[in-house]
């Protein structure tokens, strides 16, 4: 967790040294999260669930959560969806006001099929700020490079079928700057405290 977290912080800090936003308007503010430091998110553009094209820059004016999952994973990402879809209830009306973009980590297996039936298990297919982006190979990598998120290839995993991967959820605030990382110590309740905090600002 700890290298996790290191590897992330080093490679937005390099990033931030080469677009340095105000200090006065990227201070923690009280948010659980590791503080990234209000660097810009980087944008991108895939389908969703729904098979609509979404960008990361169409949410400006909304917080936005962006977490890494795949549908087949065992354990890691039903847990971090478990959380998310906790948050969710946590924030009531509220949470219609945050979009929630999932990158796949599995280009090969996240099928349509997948992504529907992974979303609605988890009680997320009926909100409506929910985005379970699916991609290629080629469209999801320089993402996963950009957000600093290790991804196996399909291909290269274990008999098992899992795939290994980065958790990792950013939480970013309504002008699209990254404000703070949790990997998976992330629990419901940091979620819904730091996305109150980044709905007021």
């Amino acid at each position: 967790l700890v290298a996790v977290v290191v590897a992330v912080i080093s490679t937005r800090a390099d990033q931030q040294a080469a677009n340095p936003a105000p200090s006065s308007a990227f201070t923690a503010a009280g948010l659980q999260g590791t503080d990234m430091g209000g660097v810009p998110a980087p944008n991108f553009s895939l389908t969703d669930q729904n098979g609509k094209q979404i960008s990361l820059a169409q949410f400006k004016g909304e917080p936005v959560i962006v977490t890494f999952l795949y549908t087949h994973c065992p354990d890691a990402c039903p847990l971090t969806a478990e959380k998310l879809r906790l948050m969710v209830a946590n924030l009531g009306s509220s949470a219609q006001h945050i979009a929630i973009l999932a990158v796949s980590v599995d280009p090969k297996r996240d099928t349509h099929a997948s992504v529907i039936n992974f979303s609605q298990a988890h009680g997320l297919l009926s909100y409506s700020n929910w985005h379970y982006l699916t991609g290629t190979q080629a469209q999801l990598s320089p993402i996963w490079s950009n957000y600093s998120v290790y991804a196996a290839a399909a291909a290269a995993a274990s008999s098992s079928g899992s795939v290994s991967h980065t958790t990792a959820l950013y939480l970013l605030d309504k002008q699209g700057h990254e404000r703070a990382f949790f990997s998976d110590e992330a629990t419901a309740a940091s979620l819904t405290t730091d996305m109150q905090i980044l709905l007021k600002q």
